[in-house]
């Protein structure tokens, strides 16, 4: 599985507007889960090791980020037919095991996904509360490993300045993980 990483932030790019399913069915847009100072977008799956490997991390920013007036959502936008732990049951599933603090959408045209650019997962676009892009960084250093006592938490870091400044940090590291798994002919151009 070869790793990819996401390109820089384009900061001030305006966040593509969206109506996707989440795991309980409902549909959920842009508008409504933005928070009063910003909005985390992540691009994830259930099977990508990389996702696998910090999604306890996840969690634990998106609760805290709540707190601070950013909404969080996750959207997965693999192929379900040639990843099947990725399906939208399997997201189900995953949702209410983990009883995840944020809406799980799924993106099963995988529209979403190329309006972002989403290149990977784990994939996170950081917009302020004009839903300006302001961070498109890793969660932190550890990559797929596990984290190091006391490592800086880079994605909650930018997103917290960019909750309380509206700006997010000058210097970003790209996220790395595994390919958003495009179905035949539906790659980006």
């Amino acid at each position: 599985m070869m790793a990819v990483n996401t390109p820089i932030c384009d900061f001030g790019w305006p966040a593509p507007d969206f109506a996707l399913p989440d795991t309980d069915g409902r549909v959920r847009t842009l508008a409504e889960l933005r928070g009063e100072r910003g909005l985390l977008v992540m691009f994830i799956c259930n099977h990508c090791p990389y996702v696998k490997a910090v999604l306890d991390r996840i969690i634990r920013d998106a609760r805290e980020l709540a707190s601070l007036g950013i909404g969080v959502v996750a959207i997965n936008s693999n192929d379900a037919t040639e990843y099947p732990e990725d399906s939208f049951a399997n997201m189900q599933s995953l949702a209410r095991t983990l009883a995840l603090p944020f809406p799980y959408l799924y993106d099963a045209e995988q529209a979403v996904a190329r309006a972002y650019g989403a290149v990977c997962t784990p994939d996170f676009f950081g917009f302020n509360h004009a839903l300006a892009l302001q961070y498109r960084g890793r969660l932190d250093a550890s990559g797929r490993a596990p984290a190091a006592p006391g490592g800086r938490r880079e994605l909650f870091e930018a997103m917290r300045a960019v909750a309380l400044t509206g700006e997010g940090p000058v210097e970003q590291v790209a996220s790395i993980g595994c390919s958003i798994k495009w179905r035949a002919g539906a790659a980006t151009e």
